[in-house]
């Protein structure tokens, strides 16, 4: 369990860094953007988001990014199945709610 909070915490980190994947509408990477939201109450923060959705994830997180589309926010999470099946899973990130997994 060590070791899955440590992959956790280190998915974070990452995300936190430059290399983080933002998008807006326009397709343009702001993370002061989704700070705001965050902060503003729009939007969840990613560490609830993952602690609420973790049962119903079909297999680890191996990716998250953030999208705005139609002026919502949404966490797309890569997920790493069994048998190296890949999904997206596309979480509302003011809800929280699971809109779509999408297995690639």
């Amino acid at each position: 369990m060590r070791a899955r909070a440590f992959g956790i915490m280190a998915l974070l980190f990452a995300l936190i860094g430059p290399a983080a994947g933002v998008h807006a509408d326009d397709g343009k990477h702001d993370q002061d953007a989704v700070r705001q939201a965050v902060e503003r109450g729009e939007i969840k923060a990613l560490a609830d988001i993952i602690n609420a959705i973790r049962g119903t994830l079909p297999g680890e997180i191996v990716g998250v990014e953030i999208e705005r589309k139609r002026g919502r926010w949404f966490y797309e999470f890569r997920v790493a199945g069994s048998k190296g099946r890949l999904f997206e899973v596309y979480v509302d990130a003011q809800s929280g709610t699971v809109e779509r997994i999408k297995e690639k």
